[in-house]
């Protein structure tokens, strides 16, 4: 049961009966064969989950940053890939919801649109607001040139939040919300990862495609004001609860297993040993701290408070960091079981890395959150 919103909310019901008959089931399928989790996307969208924080005037369900974070990381207990194709459509629904065009975003709150963001690029790694691909006005046409190093949902999503320079301004980037299926697209081939393996996440190239001006999302040069305003808030929050999801089920398996696995000879439980259930502890302080931490961001955030940009920062970096230490503690409580795929919780084991790696990565965020206590500008 989720502590982020309300266990009643009508989204919270639709959900759990979506996990249960259709996110459960297929969860092990899509890590062994990393496939994106259609099915799971499909009855999202049924339910209207996929237009959860579109406005009610679209469609939507008009919710915000609590109910989104509540949903991932529900889903995350279960799936993560199910978990960060959802954040991730949320993060780029938001900008659409903001300044992208009627008819999607009608289209998103329906349920018959998914997005996704197209933001890390070789050239400026987890510096996530510097783009280095280009965008060029010819005539009453914009072209994109550009290569991003990793987008999830890449192939499976509808459109893109892309990023790229702007077209004359000499801020730092500009947003686009470009249709996957243009001319000039192409996706680097199926991804086949360490963890995560049902998120689609692979490289994508834009070669002259061509968008129009009505495709940009805010100004030109708008897209770090959008970015910070609007992308991060969602997108820290729901990265820290696919990670502390990922925990909570992690902590669960555990003592599962403890509790059920038994000494024949001895007449006694794992459980019955004190250096295990110390491990079990461990586990549970690590979880419940970037639990409480994301429910701190989440109310600096609605109260406006001016440390709200410390604690986004905060809770990524603590998800992503407890995240592999709690997972690895359940592969150590577990033993040899947890080395079989159909326990579940070496697949726990290795989504939880991905917390670390995923742009701005937590040593890059440790920097971001010293600069903000030394009184330096972060970015």
């Amino acid at each position: 049961m989720s502590l982020i919103t309300h266990p009643e909310a009508p989204y919270m019901k639709a959900l759990s009966s979506i996990i249960q008959n259709v996110v459960a089931p297929a969860a092990d399928s899509i890590d062994q064969q990393a496939q994106f989790p259609r099915a799971a996307m499909k009855a999202m969208g049924e339910s209207g989950l996929l237009g959860l924080i579109s406005a009610r005037e679209v469609g939507g369900m008009g919710e915000g940053h609590r109910a989104a974070t509540a949903v991932v990381e529900q889903l995350a207990r279960v799936c993560m890939s199910t978990a960060m194709v959802t954040c991730m459509h949320y993060s780029a629904a938001a900008v659409i919801e903001a300044h992208g065009r009627r008819e999607v975003r009608e289209a998103i709150a329906a349920g018959k649109h998914i997005s996704t963001l197209a933001f890390s690029e070789t050239g400026s790694r987890s510096h996530f607001w510097a783009p280095v691909g280009t965008a060029e006005r010819q005539g009453n046409q914009i072209i994109l040139h550009g290569a991003k190093s990793w987008v999830t949902s890449a192939g499976e999503a509808d459109s893109y939040v892309w990023s790229s320079k702007p077209v004359q301004t000499e801020a730092a980037s500009t947003l686009w919300l470009v249709d996957s299926h243009l001319p000039g697209l192409s996706v680097a081939g199926a991804f086949d990862g360490l963890g995560l393996r049902g998120n689609a996440s692979s490289p994508v190239k834009a070669e002259g495609v061509v968008v129009s001006e009505a495709d940009r999302l805010g100004l030109d040069g708008g897209g770090f004001d959008l970015m910070m305003g609007v992308i991060v808030p969602y997108f820290n929050l729901m990265t820290a609860a696919v990670g502390i999801g990922n925990m909570h089920a992690a902590v669960d398996k555990a003592v599962q297993h403890v509790s059920s696995t038994r000494y024949a000879h001895l007449g006694q439980s794992v459980a019955d040993l004190p250096t295990v259930r110390a491990y079990l502890a461990r586990m549970r302080i690590k979880t419940d701290m970037a639990h409480a931490l994301l429910l701190e961001a989440l109310k600096a955030l609605e109260e406006g408070r001016e440390d709200t940009l410390l604690r986004l920062l905060e809770v990524k970096a603590a998800a992503g960091e407890a995240a592999p230490e709690v997972t690895d503690l359940a592969m150590r409580v577990c033993g040899g079981a947890a080395f079989r795929k159909e326990g579940g919780v070496e697949r726990n084991f290795r989504d939880a890395r991905a917390g670390t790696v995923m742009a701005p990565t937590t040593d890059v965020l440790y920097d971001f959150i010293g600069k903000a206590l030394c009184g330096m500008p972060v970015f």
